[in-house]
């Protein structure tokens, strides 16, 4: 479990296919020597385990989901990840409940500058955009981030300047494509309503996702 909030930036260093997994290796002094074998650290927000580590760098591998369903798959040595170790429950919950378990992906439609901070809008899949809400939280790359517009086919956040100095959010551009988890409690809503609709439909299952057509399909106004 993480926060969205995050401790550093590091570098892919190398990357090793294998048979089944691809092994990366991240430099990250800041956090590498602390780290232990079987954590949990999210790269980019991608939850991952730790299989290697030593004073400057870590190791995890990757399933073919992970590489599928997350731009993991698209990174190339040299490439800087946004890396979070998992949170303590003995401490204060900033960010919000992040699983570390990336829904999809988007792609950065538009960057809008304004003065220190940058409002990005983003496309993405009907099914990832029903799960975001207008001031709710969404996590971009693993970090934390509270949503401006949401509409049906975009979604937009405003980064302030300490998380632009502090993630790769900064070097964003138009096209480029993010992870993005949506928001956890907002998903086990969607379950009860879903499971609330098949009922309602003769136990007939909700196709592929409950999206807003879908909603005003089964009478919600």
């Amino acid at each position: 479990m993480f926060t969205g909030l995050i401790e550093t930036i590091g570098t892919v260093v190398s990357i090793m296919p294998s048979s089944e997994v691809v092994e990366l290796t991240v430099q990250a002094p800041a956090i590498a020597s602390e780290l232990r074998l079987g954590d949990s650290v999210s790269l980019s927000g991608a939850c991952n385990t730790v299989t290697f580590f030593d004073a400057n760098s870590f190791k995890v591998q990757m399933m073919p989901e992970t590489q599928a369903r997350t731009k993991l798959g698209r990174l190339k040595t040299g490439s800087p990840v946004n890396l979070e170790r998992a949170m303590r429950l003995d401490s204060r919950l900033d960010g919000h409940l992040v699983a570390g378990h990336v829904d999809g992906m988007a792609s950065v439609s538009k960057i809008e500058s304004l003065d220190k901070t940058k409002k990005i809008y983003f496309s993405a899949p009907e099914e990832i955009l029903a799960g975001i809400v207008e001031k709710g939280s969404v996590t971009i790359d693993g970090v934390s981030l509270t949503v401006i517009d949401a509409e049906r086919d975009f979604f937009s956040v405003g980064v302030i300047p300490t998380t632009l100095a502090e993630t790769t959010l900064k070097d964003l551009k138009a096209g480029d494509v993010v992870n993005i988890e949506t928001d956890m409690i907002g998903k086990y809503i969607k379950k009860f309503m879903e499971a609330a609709f098949c009922e309602k439909n003769g136990g007939e299952k909700v196709k592929n996702s409950l999206t807003w057509d879908k909603l005003t399909e089964y009478g919600w106004n």
